[in-house]
């Protein structure tokens, strides 16, 4: 097995029967690294995977939408199957049939991909392993091990008219952050009437911001967690660019992944 490979705290890996371990966030062990098992090789490490699956265990990547199996190097909802995953939730059928299907697969609620198979070159070594970039559900989990619904914030920041669409980010950050698109025509008229700008100039990009994070502050003053830099978005999350589902709903996720650099220089 390969050595052990960083996993986000959300994931509850750890320490379990004195090996590393991954755990999925039911305590299922689908992944154990150690130089104690046998036939453990060193050079079987990739860094930004976790690996092979155990022995016996199965693993596939569905659709978050249709459940649909995705090929090798698709990015969808992980799967796991094998011995070790457990029946069922005690006396809650219901919870039961939302974590494991009629063919005993486990929804462990992360989203990852599995290296696609190579037969030479350098990526061969990777073949089967698999990736893990975040959590499906909406939960952010900071990396001091905090837990934070964004959709309540959100709500909450959706209650102005200078904002049309908010996303919240922050997973493995020690701080949370923002994606907002602004409804410009209420932010400029807000401006002028706070005289920052005159009749038919334009808000600078920096007073926009600065009006946008005071109203965010504003509207999410009284919860526990803070948002901190925000990132104005000039294109609307919309069913035609693929960050709206047809039931109007943002897709968290393709939202971080399209911005993902502007994210990164945002945390950095």
């Amino acid at each position: 097995m390969p050595p052990r490979s960083r996993y986000p705290s959300h994931s509850n890996g750890g320490s379990c029967g004195g090996h590393d371990t991954l755990c999925t966030p039911a305590k299922v062990v689908i992944w154990v690294a150690t130089p104690s098992v046998p036939g453990w090789k060193p050079l079987w490490g990739v860094l930004g995977t976790i690996g092979h699956p155990l022995q016996y265990t199965e693993m596939k990547i569905v659709d978050a939408e249709t459940g649909e199996v995705l090929p090798d190097g698709s990015k969808g909802v992980v799967k796991v199957k094998g011995p070790q995953v457990m029946a069922g939730y005690y006396k809650n059928p219901s919870a039961t049939n939302a974590a494991v299907d009629e063919e005993g697969w486990f929804n462990s609620g992360d989203i990852g991909w599995i290296a696609p198979h190579h037969s030479t070159g350098r990526s061969r070594r990777c073949s089967g392993m698999v990736v893990i970039e975040g959590r499906a559900k909406d939960t952010i989990v900071l990396s001091t091990g905090e837990n934070v619904e964004p959709t309540e914030l959100e709500a909450a920041v959706m209650q102005s008219s200078l904002i049309q669409q908010i996303v919240v980010i922050g997973q493995d950050q020690r701080r949370l952050g923002a994606l907002v698109v602004p409804n410009k025509d209420e932010v400029q008229e807000l401006a002028r009437r706070q005289s920052i700008v005159t009749d038919g100039s334009e808000l600078q990009e920096d007073e926009l911001k600065s009006l946008l994070y005071k109203e965010v502050k504003a509207w999410t003053a009284d919860f526990t967690f803070q948002i901190g830099s925000i990132l104005i978005i000039d294109e609307p999350f919309t069913i035609d660019n693929g960050l709206l589902t047809p039931t109007m709903k943002i897709r968290r996720d393709k939202v971080v992944e399209r911005y993902r650099e502007q994210i990164e220089k945002l945390y950095n």
